[in-house]
C-alpha cells in the first residue's frame, strides 16, 4: 500500500534530514506538533468610499476578474476591484440587496434583495439582465450546483425560495420554522445546510425534493450566523454569537458536534480555505479576524487573532493572494432612536457619511 500525503499541515523542520538518534528522536517529536503561524494577517489597505451614510450585509468575491461584490442595502450591490482599489460601479437595479450570488459556470450574478426579488446581471459586463419577484422579503442565499438552484431564505416569512438560475422561474418554497434563517452553503450533493440563529440549529435541506431532511442542534453554541463546509471531510464550520461566543464544527453526516473554538462577539462571516485548511470567523463587536488551523477532520486550532475595526463582521477570500477582505463604517448610537439591543447594549443605530471602507488584510 502506498502512504498517502496528508490534505493537512504539519511542519518539517530542516534538520530532520540529519541521522542521529537524538535528532531522530527531536524531528518525530516536531512533526507530532502542528506548526505554528509563520506570518500574520495585516491591514494593507483601508479604501473609504464616498456616499450617504451605509448599510450593508454580506461579501462575495470573483477571483476571474478580482471583484469584490458588497451587499449595500438601500445602495443596491457595489463592485469593487481589489486591484485597482476603485469602485467599478453599482448594480443597476439592485435597491435593497444584501448579498450577491456569483454563478460563474453561468456567467451570471444574481442579488439578494430585501423586498423579495433578485437582480440577475453578467459577470463580464456588469449589466443588469432583469429583476425577478420570487416573495415579499429576502435576507440571504446561495447557489446549490447539482441542481442549478438558487436558494433565498427569507426569515421575516418563515421560508425558503428555490429558483432555477437558467431560467429564472420559482420552483419551490419550503416553509420554515425559523424567522432568523441565516448563512447557508450546499454539500455539492444536492443538500443545502442552513443557519437557524433564533432556533440554535443547523437545518440539512434536500433541494431535489424541498424538503428539510434534519434538523441538528448547535448548543452549546447559540445564535448561529455564519456558516460554510469542507466536502472533503464533511464538516459543517458554524459560527455563534452567544455569550460566549464560538466557532463549532458538525459532522454532516449525522450533526454530531465534533469541536468547538472560541472567537470572538457579533460574528456574521465565516469561510473555509480547503487549500490551506483555514476557517475564518469575523467578528464585528470584538473587531477580530479569527484564523483557526484545521488539523484533521476533528482536531481544531486558534492559528492567530487579528484585530480589525468595529463593525467589520463580514468577510470574503481570496485564497490566490493570500488576502481577505471585510468592510466596516463609523457609527455610534443616538439614544432618540430605536437600538438593537438584542445584538448589544449599544449597537450603533446610525453610520456617518463617507465613512464606508474596504479594509484588505493579508499576510506578512
Amino acid at each position: 500500500m502506498v502512504a498517502m500525503p496528508s490534505p493537512f499541515r504539519f511542519a518539517r523542520p530542516r534538520w530532520c534530514g540529519i541521522q542521529t538518534l537524538a535528532t531522530l528522536l527531536l524531528c518525530l517529536a516536531a512533526l507530532s506538533t502542528p506548526s505554528r503561524a509563520a506570518s500574520f494577517y495585516q491591514l494593507r489597505s483601508a479604501v473609504t468610499l464616498a456616499g450617504k451614510a451605509p448599510a450593508w450585509d454580506y461579501l462575495s468575491y470573483d477571483p476571474t476578474r478580482s471583484y469584490l461584490f458588497i451587499g449595500r442595502r438601500h445602495d443596491g450591490v457595489t463592485v469593487f476591484d481589489v486591484t485597482t482599489h476603485k469602485v467599478v460601479t453599482d448594480i443597476t437595479n439592485s435597491s435593497g440587496a444584501n448579498k450577491a450570488i456569483l454563478v460563474p459556470e453561468l456567467g451570471l450574478g444574481f442579488t439578494v434583495n430585501g423586498d423579495g426579488s433578485t437582480t440577475e446581471f453578467k459577470l463580464a459586463s456588469l449589466k443588469t439582465i432583469r429583476r425577478i419577484r420570487f416573495g415579499i422579503s429576502a435576507d440571504a442565499g446561495s447557489y446549490e450546483p447539482v441542481t442549478g438552484q438558487l436558494i433565498f431564505t427569507m426569515g421575516d416569512n418563515r421560508k425558503v425560495a428555490f429558483m432555477d438560475a437558467r431560467s429564472g422561474k420559482l420552483v419551490a418554497t419550503l416553509p420554515m420554522r425559523s424567522h432568523q434563517i441565516e448563512a447557508s452553503a450546499p454539500d455539492g450533493h444536492g443538500n443545502l445546510f442552513v443557519a437557524e440563529r433564533d432556533r440554535d440549529a443547523v437545518v440539512r435541506i434536500n433541494a431535489r425534493t424541498h424538503r428539510v431532511t434534519a434538523i441538528w442542534p448547535t448548543a452549546p453554541c447559540h445564535q448561529p450566523t455564519g456558516l460554510d463546509y469542507d466536502a472533503n471531510s464533511r464538516r459543517i464550520f458554524v459560527g455563534c454569537r452567544s455569550d460566549r461566543p464560538l466557532l463549532v464544527v458538525l459532522d454532516a453526516g449525522n450533526g454530531k458536534l465534533v469541536a468547538r473554538q472560541p472567537i470572538g462577539r457579533g460574528n456574521d462571516g465565516v469561510a473555509f480555505d480547503p487549500l490551506t485548511h483555514r476557517i475564518f470567523a469575523s467578528n464585528g463587536l470584538d473587531a477580530d479576524l479569527m484564523v483557526i488551523d484545521q488539523l484533521g477532520p476533528d482536531s481544531y486550532r486558534l492559528e492567530q487573532a487579528v484585530t480589525t475595526r468595529p463593525m467589520a463582521r463580514t468577510l470574503a477570500l481570496d485564497p490566490k493572494r493570500n488576502r481577505v477582505y471585510l468592510v466596516a463604517a463609523e457609527g455610534g448610537v443616538d439614544p432618540t432612536r430605536k437600538v438593537d439591543t438584542a445584538v448589544a447594549p449599544f449597537y450603533p443605530n446610525f453610520y456617518f457619511d463617507n465613512s464606508f471602507t474596504v479594509l484588505t488584510y493579508q499576510e506578512n
